[in-house]
């Protein structure tokens, strides 16, 4: 039986759409926040969502999505809450949940128990940006038990014959990181040089589809990402939005918002 995500991709792909995913980090800006911007960002055109699971020691991650996972954390977030929120957001929505999170919080926490309960409040996927793929025996056991998909990076140094062993190890599709850094708004993507190149020799070694983030803020950069890829993510520069809310419905309205203007040129 074909999971939500590859539902979601078989479906885009036959109606010649591309993928549109936010990032969100839990209980930010607000508590209490975590469902109702699910909701509001599946009806302002999410394709699937990504739900950051709050650390300490965000290797990936720029200022942005640190300080609103510090702000969660403050507000108690942990993955037995965060599995609440999907539980609660699955009732009433088939849109596929991937959490992004590192290692360490998932040891703790245990890996077979971890995905049981992932599977149960129904997230469809798994991406943990500090575990390679060579590294991921158990994760990627687990999850397979439990049919959890698992999402693995490539990096724009990646060689081509790691680029086909990482779509292997995908199990629907795989993330490509635009840039050699941390997560974080930017200005610009270098489209026409060596992101371009990179986007065009990960098409010629995946056969599964491939999404990119870091660094993807506005319309222009969704619609060139889209011309190679087949999703885009958007995460801090969503987060930025958020931080200006200072009540859940003001929240609830910039992200939709913005959400929408990148459909939008």
């Amino acid at each position: 039986m074909m999971n939500r995500i590859a539902q979601t991709f078989q479906r885009l792909k036959a109606e010649g759409k591309k993928a549109l995913i936010p990032y969100i980090t839990p209980e930010f800006p607000l508590k209490g926040i975590t469902v109702p911007l699910l909701r509001e960002l599946e009806k302002a055109g999410a394709d699937l969502v990504e739900i950051g699971i709050p650390f300490s020691d965000p290797l990936a991650d720029g200022a942005t999505i640190q300080h609103s996972s510090e702000v969660a954390l403050k507000h108690g977030v942990n993955i037995s809450i965060i599995l609440e929120d999907v539980g609660e957001f699955r009732k009433r929505s088939q849109l596929p949940v991937i959490l992004m999170g590192y290692i360490n919080p998932i040891l703790r926490f245990g890996i077979g128990k971890f995905m049981k309960e992932s599977a149960a409040a129904g997230v469809d996927g798994l991406i943990i940006p500090d575990l390679p793929p060579e590294e991921a025996h158990e994760v990627r056991n687990q999850s397979s038990h439990y049919g959890i998909s698992n999402v693995f990076l490539i990096a724009p140094t990646t060689q081509d014959a790691r680029i086909q062993k990482i779509d292997e190890y995908s199990t629907d599709f795989s993330y490509c990181v635009s840039v050699t850094g941390v997560t974080g708004a930017r200005k610009e993507l270098d489209m026409n040089g060596s992101l371009e190149r990179f986007l065009r020799r990960v098409r010629q070694n995946v056969k599964k589809p491939f999404v990119v983030g870091f660094g993807i803020s506005k319309a222009e950069h969704v619609q060139r990402v889209w011309q190679y890829a087949d999703g885009a993510v958007v995460g801090s520069a969503l987060i930025h939005a958020l931080s200006k809310a200072s009540t859940k419905k003001d929240a609830l309205m910039r992200a939709g918002k913005f959400l929408r203007s990148l459909k939008v040129l």
